[in-house]
């Protein structure tokens, strides 16, 4: 696997995925002008008088557009951030506070932890536990260095050796250092502005009337912008999923520690009677997490590349499922 290739590539692509969300964007705001410009024209064609454009038809018109983007960005990212820290968001889906003294598997997870953070040169985060979660998978989260978390599931404690307890752990420390969720929530932010224009149409068309041909218009943009906006919004998260994995070899110097992870959870996706039993993820946290829903598919509004592209990234050869074991060093003693 050539690590800094493939991390140099992500960054690249995420570079030119964020320069289209800028172009997605400016075409929605034009858009929406030229689309309102084009009903005011056909308006003129059918009035047996002359019609001229409205004072400032161009400035309110843009200037409109950009508020409701603007600020539905704005609105959205205020929201994430009152919501709470990442320690808050992990409580809330169920999350506690390792306990080393209590667990030798969580004593081993801390210990992991710390000796990842070192080599990645980053101060430690909140290491916490999902005792409810069987399946496979871990989640980091935090606007920053200080305010970070990284979970685990008992799942993962339980059945990943330490060196793939290891390589997810790496892959999550990445995510944090790179400021990936920071990232994920301004463009959070920028698609839900986007949603703000089609709701604007929509608005405008309940009016009735004349409204409804303009109303119209504006959906059929702001609709477009929407879509655009997810698609590319889902298209970096999947790059810094490759920039995460990268990482994680190189700060572990290992491909067989994160990829045992991700081919146990090729095994784990199949079994899925085993899986129902989780209590299901929020959709507020489904783009951090490790393995997100919907990874086998590799739809355009997927968060997560399929599990099977991610294992020949890292071995460079597609390669099979690995069984799922317990781990004998993972045994839990609950206090």
């Amino acid at each position: 696997m050539r690590i800094f290739e493939q991390q140099d590539a992500a960054r690249g692509e995420t570079l030119r995925l964020l320069s289209l969300f800028g172009l997605a964007v400016a075409a929605t705001v034009a858009g929406v002008h030229l689309a309102l410009a084009l009903c005011w024209a056909l308006l003129d064609l059918l009035s047996p008088f002359p019609l001229a454009f409205p004072h400032l038809f161009f400035t309110v018109n843009v200037g409109v557009t950009l508020l409701l983007v603007l600020g539905g960005w704005w609105i959205e990212t205020s929201n994430l951030q009152a919501a709470g820290g990442a320690e808050r968001l992990a409580r809330r889906i169920g999350a506690r506070e390792a306990r080393p003294a209590s667990s030798h598997g969580e004593q081993r997870l801390r210990n992991i932890v710390e000796e990842v953070c070192i080599a990645a040169h980053m101060p430690c985060p909140l290491v916490m536990v999902m005792p409810r979660h069987e399946a496979i998978n871990a989640f980091a989260a935090g606007w920053d260095a200080q305010d970070a978390v990284v979970a685990v599931t008992q799942g993962a404690l339980e059945l990943l050796t330490r060196d793939e307890l290891q390589g997810m752990v790496a892959h999550e420390c990445s995510h944090i250092l790179e400021g990936d969720t920071r990232l994920n929530m301004q463009l959070a932010g920028m698609v839900s502005g986007l949603e703000l224009v089609w709701g604007f149409g929509d608005a405008v068309r309940e009016r009735g009337g004349l409204a409804v041909l303009f109303g119209s218009a504006i959906m059929a943009i702001g609709s477009g912008g929407w879509y655009a906006g997810r698609a590319l919004q889902a298209s970096v998260s999947r790059q810094r999923e490759f920039l995460a994995d990268a990482r994680a070899v190189q700060w572990t110097r290992s491909r067989d520690g994160l990829g045992g992870v991700l081919r146990k959870a090729m095994t784990q996706r199949e079994e899925a009677d085993r899986m129902r039993a989780d209590p299901p993820w929020p959709a507020s946290v489904q783009h951090l997490l490790l393995l997100g829903r919907g990874a086998e598919r590799g739809g355009w509004f997927d968060a997560h590349p399929p599990l099977a592209v991610r294992v020949q990234r890292l071995y460079g050869r597609p390669m099979p499922p690995l069984p799922l074991e317990r781990a004998a060093a993972a045994e839990v003693t609950w206090v």
